[in-house]
């Protein structure tokens, strides 16, 4: 018998013989005959269904043989990968994440190189320390005014059309640096020069709207890609001073800043380039207030500045009490703590739980003080600056979220690069006050300085959230 499509006739035709140069096909039985099941050895499993393609479902309708399309789970090449349960994992996997954050983490290691590049080129040149913290100094002051300006322009016309000048009038400073220092001129330009890079983007605050962009609406998601960053921005400056230091000292004084220059502008291109990610540009109103209007946002700035002051200070003490090398640690600290408070569940009140780090940042920083003023062992203060830096990463990335959610989306950039700025004014304080109490005081109690931050910072955020909550009732 004949195999016919699905398709069932009124009236069944009499079935034709076979052909008598084509034997009968072994298969197919008379229409009435009993179809035999199949035999299943006992010590051996059947075999799986084969796939759909291969064989079709065969059926008698109306008299004919049909074939009829059989409904089987997918083969071993077809089947779906099942999501991972790691959620970095997951949310790498997001289409377009691996190549702007490739781009982003080359664009941010020269952020934790140029600074200690500056201060080793020109004290190696001009023979004074004083010089050169003066002029990173005006950097860093030039920075605070000019990048919330570059950040409002980010918003207004889009990543890619504001980043890559940006970056490029700031590695022309730099790169105007190295030849006022090599080529010994007045010290004023100096000054100019450095102030020029002040237009580097903030490639981490960019970063950050872009997955606020792609898991808008998912908390999970959002909180998870923040702690990456966090650890991101930890590993950075843990690795690039490093970096730094080893170029000017196996090479020549002025290589940390021209590689850093170099891997600033490659990853700044490699980031923009990525414009499917790109958050689209929403038109500003002109009744569109600053950020710093937002009911809130003061008071995170605030936070924020205390929260810088707490890192100068313990950048600055513990160089003085035992060497830099050591600040790798509470770096690495803050990094694996990032790591593992982005696994977590985010939480349902996030100034609540802003006000748990910030408690356990002040109760965490008095290890430093406590091993110190005890005359402990060198590997007794790393253990607590290791300690000390596991607070740091989770208070960042929750107050980033309360700054995420204080800021309108079209003014995210601007409102993330606020933040940065008040942490960058912060770190100035701390180590101004830092530098001044181990100079008066001693290096054990220089570490009251950064246990004293965190508690200031402390009392600003739950005054803070006492003053907001007032005002919404």
């Amino acid at each position: 018998m004949p195999i016919s499509p699905a398709a069932c006739p009124e009236t069944a035709p009499a079935a034709r013989p076979a052909a008598p140069d084509r034997p009968p096909r072994p298969h197919v039985r008379p229409e009435n005959a009993p179809r035999p099941g199949p035999r299943v050895r006992p010590d051996r499993a059947p075999a799986p269904l084969p796939a759909p393609r291969a064989t079709p479902l065969l059926a008698v309708s109306g008299g004919q043989l049909v074939a009829a399309p059989r409904s089987a789970p997918a083969g071993p090449g077809r089947r779906r990968s099942r999501p991972s349960s790691n959620p970095y994992l997951r949310l790498l996997a997001t289409p377009g994440a691996r190549a702007f954050t490739a781009g982003n983490l080359i664009a941010r290691l020269p952020m934790g190189m140029l600074s200690v590049s500056a201060v080793i080129m020109i004290a190696g040149s001009r023979g004074s320390y004083a010089l050169a913290g003066a002029v990173t100094a005006t950097g860093l002051a030039a920075t605070a005014v000019v990048a919330p300006f570059t950040a409002r322009l980010v918003d207004r016309f889009g990543q890619a059309r504001v980043a890559v000048p940006a970056t490029a009038l700031a590695v022309l400073g730099s790169l105007a640096l190295v030849l006022c220092v090599h080529h010994d001129a007045p010290a004023w330009t100096l000054f100019a020069a450095y102030a020029a890079t002040a237009t580097t983007p903030n490639t981490g605050g960019m970063s950050r709207a872009r997955w606020a962009y792609l898991h808008r609406g998912d908390p999970a998601a959002l909180h998870t890609a923040n702690s990456f960053e966090q650890a991101a921005d930890e590993l950075c400056f843990m690795l690039g001073p490093v970096l730094a230091a080893t170029l000017c000292g196996a090479l020549f004084p002025e290589a940390g800043t021209l590689v850093g220059a170099v891997l600033l502008m490659t990853g700044v291109l490699i980031f923009a380039a990525q414009r499917a990610t790109e958050p689209p540009v929403t038109p500003r109103t002109k009744s569109a207030a600053s950020p710093l209007r937002t009911p809130g946002m003061p008071a995170l700035l605030a936070v924020f500045l205390a929260t810088g002051a707490v890192f100068g200070a313990m950048e600055v003490v513990s160089i003085a009490h035992a060497g830099g090398a050591i600040l790798a640690l509470q770096a690495a600290g803050s990094c694996a703590a990032g790591l593992l408070y982005g696994s977590l569940r985010p939480a349902r009140n996030v100034h609540l739980r802003l006000l748990l780090c910030l408690a356990a940042m002040t109760a965490l920083m008095s290890l430093p003080l406590l091993a110190a003023a005890g005359s402990a062992s060198l590997p007794v203060l790393a253990l607590c600056l290791l300690l000390a830096g596991a607070a740091t990463a989770p208070t960042m990335v929750t107050g980033m979220t309360l700054v995420q959610r204080a800021t309108r989306p079209e003014q995210l950039n601007e409102g993330m690069t606020l933040a940065v700025t008040a942490l960058l004014g912060g770190i100035a304080a701390g180590a101004a006050a830092g530098g001044w109490l181990v100079e008066d005081a001693g290096t054990a109690s220089g570490y009251t300085a950064p246990m004293s931050a965190a508690a200031l910072a402390l009392v600003i955020a739950a005054a803070g959230g006492r003053y907001d909550r007032r005002r919404r009732t």
